[in-house]
């Protein structure tokens, strides 16, 4: 691989209609500590506004207290609905975030997933993706510290600008969330952004991988520019245990409420009655549910799918308990991680060396042990001693 690979998570997040929410909250605060503890680089947090289980309604907030908590990981907000905000409050709200986090905020931008969402707004979810356009054009031109005179059916700004120039310079990296339609792989090429393939574990959102990247690729070459495959990021599903019997018992803890919660927002997972819903989304590639090997085995199928691209991000689904979910994601640091990073292949190449040589470098050690023998006996000998008979040093685990 000529990019290399970057892992995170992507909190929604999703969380039982049953469990208690502030300690909810706690717990996916808790899990951003420990995946940035574990090496993962970035963390992208979801807005939702209704539908029950996504409870998060502010990414910017999560990412203030997270970013308190954390050392090194990037926290991106994935996404921030555009259309649900005027243009001037979010930019100077991921502006401040670029400060407080010193240079550790990315900026996710879509259109509002959930129609729910945009009906108690008043919005239809036909306007959405215009308004995304809209409002990110006016965006990007306030953080590179323009001044903006604009109105449109949904927002006016008069001298608008904002107060604060961004921590990082020219500004926060920019991702627009991309699933099915070609409208995220559109402004990507248009603007220069990164893309969120937020569906790239799901069949449809996986066929529309290389359709989509090449929507993008097209609309750069109109604008002067190329696409980076570093700023590509592709969400998983994805439980992982020591084997796959134990992941498939760990994901019975959710699996189902949430595939639930998936049609009952917009039925597209057609399981049938009886059957096991863990089983069902292993045979239908909905998530990895499996080893370290079952996980490395669908990121290679991503890249012959999709070719290089910049980071993967496993959706925190909440399909396993707590306990099971932290050993999964450690699993996936021991294992996983390695295996892309090539971290262990100056280890793997030392060993195989010393297999090749043993035989020499065994006779050099025995020759070296044996020589000193020699030097210790002389030297005794010398001087009317005598010295113990040598040890046998045929199974001897050191000569030194």
């Amino acid at each position: 691989m000529t990019i290399p690979l970057r892992h995170g998570i992507f909190l929604a997040p999703f969380h039982s209609l049953n469990e208690n929410p502030t300690l909810a909250m706690e717990r996916d605060l808790q899990l951003c500590e420990w995946v940035d503890e574990l090496g993962f680089q970035e963390a992208w947090i979801g807005e939702h506004h209704s539908a029950g289980m996504e409870t998060n309604d502010s990414p910017e907030l999560f990412i203030a207290a997270a970013a308190e908590r954390t050392k090194h990981i990037k926290f991106g907000t994935g996404v921030v609905s555009l259309p649900y905000h005027h243009p001037l409050n979010v930019a100077n709200r991921i502006i401040q975030l670029d400060h407080m986090t010193r240079g550790r905020v990315m900026f996710g931008a879509g259109p509002g997933l959930l129609a729910s969402d945009a009906h108690m707004m008043g919005i239809e979810p036909e306007v959405t993706r215009g308004r995304l356009e809209e409002a990110l054009d006016v965006i990007l031109r306030l953080m590179r510290g323009e001044f903006v005179t604009e109105e449109t059916d949904w927002y006016t700004l008069r001298d608008a600008h904002t107060h604060l120039r961004p921590y990082t310079q020219p500004h926060p990296e920019v991702c627009v969330a991309s699933a099915v339609t070609p409208s995220g792989g559109r402004l990507a090429g248009k603007y220069d952004l990164g893309m969120l393939c937020v569906a790239a574990g799901e069949r449809a959102g996986f066929d529309a991988l290389a359709t989509n990247w090449q929507v993008a690729c097209d609309a750069a070459v109109e604008n002067g520019r190329e696409m980076d495959r570093s700023r590509l990021r592709c969400v998983l599903n994805m439980h992982i245990a020591e084997t796959r019997e134990q992941a498939r018992e760990n994901a019975r803890f959710g699996c189902e409420e949430f595939i639930r919660y998936y049609n009952n927002n917009q039925p597209r997972f057609d399981v049938p009655e009886g059957a096991d819903y863990v089983d069902w989304a292993i045979e239908n590639n909905i998530a990895v549910v499996g080893t370290p090997d079952d996980a490395i085995a669908r990121l290679e199928a991503l890249y012959e799918k999709q070719g290089e691209f910049g980071a993967i991000l496993i959706q925190v689904t909440q399909w396993a308990d707590w306990a099971a979910t932290k050993r999964s994601f450690e699993l996936y640091s021991q294992y996983v991680i390695p295996h892309f990073s090539g971290a262990n292949e100056n280890r793997t190449t030392s060993y195989q060396w010393v297999t090749k040589n043993q035989e020499e470098l065994a006779s050099k050690r025995a020759n070296a042990a044996t020589q000193s023998f020699a030097k210790h006996e002389a030297e005794q000998a010398a001087k009317g001693k005598t010295v113990a008979a040598r040890p046998d040093l045929t199974n001897s685990t050191t000569l030194s």
